[in-house]
Parts: structure tokens; C-alpha cells; sequence
């Protein structure tokens, strides 16, 4: 069955004390499980001391068949960053927004250029989503809408540079639920409302819990912020309309990306976010999947 790892972002050491007391082996290089198979969400990339390392023993592991692993939105800032047509010119310009996260990890990679190239190429294939055995697996955020429009897309075995160019664009329907499916649904604030997180920086948007219905909701209840907190303002009705929620009895879902400090991996019966933050608390959160149909919160391991 399967054990599904949160967001590594660049911690090695911390990864491999997690597999090891799961039950993983290193044979000939590559961490593996007798009866298991490890799910990355995402995010193995930047933030941490040991990327590099981090990237390969994901890879390794991917490549021998003894884990599996989805595209998390830091990866695609970074296939995005050095993505170049034919003639070596690149796709989009290269704002300090997008190579700020990833300094860390161009860093690293600096003297083995052709390592990274590799690694950059490899990511793209890589998929965004799996379905497996009854669960379901997302660096976000899943709703049907936005992977049926996504399957309808990708077609290959590869992310293709006409396909990553249409979403570089970042004004279509499909861009819009590639960017869900790997960032989550920001929802945005009031033009007369600004909050402030506890550096000091301030916010015109939040992280919402995609899997729930806003209507009738204040903006507290509807954050799942980890960087400040939201007030119990009512959220106006002209911002506010329906959404489809997650239902009840669809099938599990993993996901990562919400940077969980404090609280419950564990959302609902069918809903585990496994993003425990490891950057800043240096834990790293594990689900030991066995068959089950509802989470079982002894299943969580960190």
C-alpha cells in the first residue's frame, strides 16, 4: 500500500529518518519498502539546507519504481523559470517574485548545471495528480471540474512547452484550474480591507479551504491561513458565491501546501493534508495508507 509524505522542501536528513522508521531500506543508493510504495505531494524543492540531495533521493526512488510523486507548485515555478522556446529565449520574464523562492535551490544546483537541467526535465514528467486504488492525490487543491480540464490537456507523458506556455499566460479557464490544482483557491479581500501577517507583511488575499462551501461563511471560517489570522467579518454576498463542496462520501484525499504549524493533519473523514510545516518546525508528516476508507488518525506519522 501506500505511505504519503508531505512537503520536504529541501530537508534530506529529515526525509530519510521518516522512511526509516517507516521500514524503508537503502539498497544499491535507493531508500525502498518489501510491501510499500512512498507518494511525494510536491514541494521537494527549495527553503531547506540539502535540495540537492533531497532531488535525488526523490528521484531515485521515483525512477526504481519504489515511490511515486506529483508536481508541487514550487517545482512548476521552477520549470516555468527556465523554460525557453527554440531559439534559447524564455518564455516569461524572470520577476524577483518567482526567483526568490527559488535562489536557494539555483544556488545549490550552480556548479552542476547539467544535473539541474536533467532534474528540470524530469519534473516535467512528473503528473500534477494521481488516482490510485480509491485515493486521490493533489499538491492543493482537487476539484472535478479542474481535473477533468486538466486530463482533457494533458495528454502526453510530459508537461509540453505549448501546453506550459498557455498557462504562462495566466488568463484562461485552463490556467486558472492549473494553478488551483497546485496553489489552492486564494480567495481575495475587500479593496478596504488589508490584514497583516506577524513580519509585518501585508495581505490582499488568503488561502481558502477549497473543500468547503463560502456561502454564508465570515473570513475567518473560511481561511486555512498559517501566516496571520482573518476576522469574523462577514464576507459580503457579492463576493461570495457558491462553490461546490468536497462531498462527504467522495474518495480520500492527500494533499500538502498549507503549511499545518499546529492542529489536525487530518480535516475530515476523507480529507489529510500532510503539510506540517517542516521549514518552519522541522516536522515532516507521513500517512500509512492500508485499504481504509475513512482516515485513521493512527495511520499519521512524523
Amino acid at each position: 500500500m501506500y505511505d504519503i509524505i508531505g512537503d520536504v522542501h529541501g530537508q534530506a536528513g529529515i526525509l530519510k529518518d521518516l522512511l526509516k522508521s517507516m521500514g524503508y531500506e537503502k539498497k544499491d543508493g535507493v531508500f525502498s519498502h518489501e510491501t510499500r510504495k512512498a507518494v511525494f505531494v510536491g514541494d521537494f524543492i527549495n527553503r531547506g539546507p540539502r535540495i540537492r540531495d533531497t532531488v535525488n533521493l526523490v528521484r531515485s526512488m521515483v525512477e526504481s519504481e519504489s515511490a511515486l510523486a506529483i508536481l508541487g507548485n514550487h517545482e512548476l515555478n521552477a520549470i516555468l523559470f527556465d523554460l525557453k522556446d527554440k531559439s534559447g529565449k524564455l518564455f516569461n520574464k524572470r520577476s524577483s517574485k518567482y526567483r526568490l523562492p527559488l535562489n536557494q535551490t539555483l544556488e545549490e544546483f550552480a556548479p552542476y548545471p547539467e544535473e539541474y537541467k536533467s532534474h528540470l526535465k524530469w519534473m516535467r514528467s512528473l503528473p500534477m495528480f494521481l488516482e490510485l486504488d480509491g485515493i486521490r492525490i493533489v499538491h492543493a487543491c482537487w476539484r472535478d471540474e479542474n481535473i477533468d480540464l486538466l486530463k482533457e490537456h494533458i495528454t502526453d507523458d510530459r508537461l509540453k512547452k505549448s501546453f506550459l506556455r498557455k498557462i504562462s499566460k495566466n488568463n484562461t479557464e485552463l490556467s486558472a484550474a492549473f494553478w488551483q490544482t497546485c496553489k489552492g483557491i486564494d480567495f481575495q479581500l475587500p479593496k478596504d480591507l488589508l490584514v497583516y501577517d506577524d513580519r509585518g507583511q501585508p495581505h490582499r488575499s488568503f488561502r481558502s479551504k477549497w473543500w468547503l462551501n463560502p456561502k454564508g461563511m465570515n473570513f475567518r471560517e473560511l481561511s486555512f491561513e498559517s501566516r496571520f489570522e482573518l476576522p469574523p467579518y462577514t464576507i459580503p454576498p457579492e463576493l461570495n458565491g457558491y462553490r461546490e463542496p468536497y462531498g462527504a462520501n467522495d474518495p480520500i484525499v492527500f494533499f500538502g501546501h498549507y503549511c499545518l504549524k499546529n492542529g489536525d493533519n487530518i480535516l475530515a473523514p476523507n480529507l489529510c493534508c500532510l503539510d506540517s510545516c517542516i521549514s518552519r518546525n522541522g516536522k515532516l508528516t507521513a500517512y500509512r495508507w492500508s485499504g481504509e476508507k475513512k482516515l485513521v488518525p493512527e495511520n499519521i506519522v512524523k
